[in-house]
């Protein structure tokens, strides 16, 4: 079996150009977004470290806080396989970054990681055994 390209249409097609002021227009778009990625790329260097930890850690503890059920939608949004993930995470980084952070920033911190620590236990259908459930290997025993 040989297998032909299909034929080339006869019919006559346009012939697209870009106007020149459409083209202006996207030129100065682009240079625009250029622009704003490199302010944004400027300012997270002034940002300080506390605070991108911090910031890190609450977006880590609201994502676990839905994947464990505590959202609007807890039938629809529950995952513990997730949930254990993102609490493993955050319990890392809050030990990790308790050092670099002032104790203000680390207690309340602490405090979150242990009331979704808390709901995941509550959640599990087969609870794990005292000292192995998600970040307690961080964290030691959570009861």
């Amino acid at each position: 079996m040989t297998l032909r390209s299909p034929q080339k249409s006869t019919r006559k097609q346009p012939e697209v150009t870009i106007p020149a002021e459409h083209h202006d227009d996207r030129h100065e778009r682009w240079e625009q977004q250029e622009h704003a990625a490199s302010a944004a790329t400027r300012d997270i260097a002034d940002v300080p470290a506390v605070e991108v930890i911090t910031t890190t850690a609450v977006h880590l503890m609201s994502a676990a806080a839905v994947k464990v059920g505590l959202a609007d939608s807890p039938d629809e949004q529950t995952d513990l396989d997730e949930a254990r993930k993102l609490i493993n995470a955050l319990a890392g980084l809050i030990t990790a970054g308790a050092p670099e952070i002032s104790d203000m920033h680390a207690r309340s911190l602490r405090d979150g990681l242990r009331s979704l620590q808390l709901a995941f236990r509550e959640a599990s259908v087969i609870p794990d055994p005292i000292g192995k459930g998600p970040g307690e290997k961080w964290t030691g025993p959570v009861n």
